[in-house]
């Protein structure tokens, strides 16, 4: 195999491979290596110090009370599987890594989570199979600062013909590295985009999700423009979210669509989606895990605020889309979610959460049907349906009080996760928008 992918990526005259992870603080970073060097690193990649999983997403600098410290070293070991050629940076290819430490998968490891949480489903019987939905803004550069690109409304065309160029050359490169582009149309707020992608295995989801930031970004730089998925760069404009969409396997057979169940959903997949919504203030540490993600999630946003679901609700936080035709539904979506999660921590931890449903045989009740938010305090509580944590410091108290996450991510990533947040939290609680774009916007 060696030999086969040197040749193929001389032939393509590349000449770096990036390693890339996605740490704690949600950054995608990467070392590279020579192609002239690939037999040293063929199996066993590059080294990092394992502080890495230590660092906050404001600056470089280990966060004691994770564990960590700059003494140690951990391995980013290729997973060859996953290797693209880079169509926004044609000399360099690109290849998922997996952290080992001491010659073994590192607990620490993000992706190792995932793959964890993926065996676990699977002893169950189950497989899950996944797709993010991003939203994000094209930006350009102005005197003043950052502007939007454009400054239309939801599914402008106009929108689409100032944007056409660099849309068409996003899909193009996610179609060269095998990503199916399934639907684009420009989103509510000015200069923002969505693009959706074909659900795939949980663990592909989980890659696609990085390669998609990736693509995205390295794109728009060559077009002279700037991506961000950030949750809310403009106060009173529309946030950006990245929904997660799930369905559930046996035996090749999607079993989320039940004709006799509550809603057309089968009893196992509504016992899922129970567990994602009893775990839900916990795992929005995991799924919506910046400071600046609450300012997104408010009541009549569309950015699943209550903890409810609901047939077509776009203000439950779970909503089941129904289709034209049978079967129907075929999937759920979970809306408390953007693009500052890392994607292996929170896909893994709803996985998590839904397999929890299963084991206890949670029921998630009747359906929503009108918007929560309009409905009165004393009558969202004698429904069971209550208000999502407002800021991240909740999110990160209702974790900590989380044994089920918090033993499915194991005590070391745990505590680090936990650390990072918290470290995010303290340093940033009290920050304007405006000082969080100038963190976040380049970070996400």
């Amino acid at each position: 195999m060696q030999t086969d992918i040197f040749k193929h990526l001389k032939e393509n005259n590349i000449k770096f491979v990036r390693v890339l992870f996605c740490d704690n603080a949600n950054i995608i970073r990467s070392k590279a290596f020579h192609i002239d060097v690939l037999p040293e690193h063929f199996d066993t990649g590059v080294s990092i110090t394992v502080a890495q999983q230590a660092f906050p997403v404001m600056y470089d600098t280990v966060i004691a009370s994770t564990g960590l410290a700059p003494v140690g070293e951990a391995w980013l070991v290729p997973d060859w599987s996953t290797l693209n050629i880079l169509p926004y940076a044609p000399t360099h290819a690109r290849v998922m890594g997996d952290m080992f430490k001491d010659g073994s998968p590192w607990s620490l490891c993000p992706r190792g989570f995932l793959k964890r949480v993926i065996a676990t489903a699977e002893n169950a019987g189950l497989q899950i199979k996944a797709a993010f939905e991003n939203e994000f803004f094209l930006l350009k550069s102005t005197p003043d600062g950052i502007a939007p690109n454009d400054n239309t409304v939801f599914a402008s065309t106009l929108g689409m013909d100032i944007n056409g160029g660099v849309i068409d050359d996003i899909a193009d490169a996610l179609t060269a590295q095998g990503i199916q582009v399934e639907r684009y149309y420009p989103e509510s707020g000015p200069g923002q985009q969505e693009i959706s992608i074909r659900y795939s295995d949980a663990l592909q989801a989980a890659d696609r999700q990085i390669a998609f930031r990736e693509t995205v970004r390295g794109v728009a730089l060559k077009h002279g423009l700037k991506a961000s998925f950030m949750p809310k760069i403009f106060p009173e404009k529309a946030g950006s979210g990245c929904h997660l969409h799930l369905s559930l396997w046996s035996e090749e057979q999607n079993i989320v669509p039940d004709p006799n169940g509550i809603g057309g959903v089968s009893k196992i997949a509504r016992s899922f989606i129970a567990g994602i919504l009893d775990h839900l203030p916990a795992l929005m540490a995991l799924t919506t895990p910046s400071v600046n993600s609450y300012r997104r999630i408010r009541p009549h946003f569309w950015s699943g605020a209550f903890r409810a679901w609901g047939l077509d609700n776009r203000e439950a936080a779970v909503r089941i889309p129904s289709n034209f035709a049978p079967p129907s539904p075929t999937h759920f979506e979970l809306k408390t979610v953007d693009a500052s999660a890392n994607p292996y921590l929170a896909l893994g931890a709803v996985i998590s959460a839904g397999l929890d449903g299963i084991k206890r045989n949670l029921d998630v009740g009747e359906p929503v049907t009108v918007d929560p938010g309009n409905l009165l305090e004393a009558e969202r509580e004698a429904r069971g349906i209550d208000a999502l944590p407002s800021s991240l410091g909740d999110a990160i108290a209702h974790l900590r009080n989380n044994d089920m996450l918090k033993n499915a991510l194991g005590p070391e990533l745990a505590q680090a996760f936990i650390a990072v947040r918290q470290a995010e939290w303290e340093a940033m609680k009290d920050m304007s928008v405006e000082e969080e774009v100038e963190i976040l916007l380049s970070r996400y």
